[in-house]
């Protein structure tokens, strides 16, 4: 397993799955490695020290998903499967993308929440990064075109604002929908700068419990959100299953099991079989949510 980084919560959490999968699956060893900053060419070295080690599959995080193409093909020339999480490799230095989620499952779990929060009806804004994101643009075209489903069709989206990933923009703007509009009810922000902010401009407003804020954020930040009852519940995929179920997919590569390929499927323990797309491209699941039952255990890992 080749990281972004060492050091970094989020990947340890990543191994912390790899181990259970590989305890589970019994004939597995991992060897878990990243550079020291992430860098495309530290984790070039890295791999070609793989090469000669003659391992069987390496999955990997990838700090640029073409600089790293070349050394991956020399890696499964050589009969190594490679498969990429969380980060992707270019579809041709790999074999399989373990995407954490995708576009249907993040835009409708943030709907779910907000709709949770405040009861099935009101007022919503949305509080995104700039406005040229391409992964939170496609987010929100998901949540508009679900607003118009029977389940969502007592949310009102009021505005789409953008903090552009700025702590003191993305305040500013939660401050600007909180007086702008006082039958608001939730604020999503599909990011983590932008939540935190909204969390702390609902505390500075003086209206917890009146207006919640959900969307996606890491536990260590949004804790004391939680606590604060301006937050009752919020998602991130969970990277222990992501380290798990990309172990399970390399296993399956390594076996050669007849699924694992382009269109096909991977068998990934508790997680469930996981379809691959024609691009070779899986996701895991929807988003792992986080609330006051949770959030300190997983605070202490990212």
């Amino acid at each position: 397993m080749v990281v972004k980084s060492l050091g970094n919560g989020f990947f340890d959490a990543a191994h912390t799955g790899a181990k259970e999968a590989a305890g589970q699956l019994k004939d597995v060893e991992i060897i878990y490695t990243g550079p020291t900053t992430p860098s495309a060419e530290g984790q070039i070295e890295i791999v070609n020290s793989l090469i000669s080690q003659k391992v069987h599959a390496i999955v990997i995080s990838a700090n640029d998903p073409n600089a790293l193409v070349p050394i991956a093909k020399k890696a499964m020339q050589r009969g190594i499967k490679v498969v990429s999480f969380d980060s992707g490799l270019a579809q041709e230095g790999r074999l399989m993308q373990l995407n954490p989620s995708n576009a249907e499952l993040i835009a409708r779990k943030q709907l779910q929440m907000a709709a949770d929060s405040i009861g099935g009806a009101g007022e919503i804004a949305i509080l995104s990064a700039s406005a040229q994101a391409t992964n939170q643009n496609i987010w929100i075209d998901v949540m508009k075109s679900q607003l118009a489903t029977p389940e969502f069709s007592k949310l009102k989206l009021v505005a789409t604002t953008y903090g552009d990933d700025q702590s003191d923009k993305s305040y500013r703007e939660a401050i600007g929908l909180l007086r702008s509009y006082p039958n608001l009810k939730a604020i999503i922000a599909p990011t983590t700068v932008g939540i935190v902010a909204a969390s702390k401009a609902v505390v500075d407003e003086n209206v917890v419990g009146k207006v919640f804020v959900t969307g996606l954020g890491l536990p260590s930040e949004m804790a004391g959100h939680v606590k604060s009852g301006a937050v009752k519940e919020f998602a991130i995929w969970n990277p222990i299953d992501l380290g798990y179920a990309a172990t399970y997919a390399a296993y399956d590569f390594v076996k050669g099991a007849p699924d694992a390929k382009a269109g096909g499927k991977f068998a990934a323990g508790r997680m469930g079989n996981i379809a691959i797309d024609g691009k070779g491209e899986a996701a895991m699941a929807e988003p792992f949510t986080y609330n006051r039952d949770n959030v300190d255990k997983f605070a202490k890992i990212f």
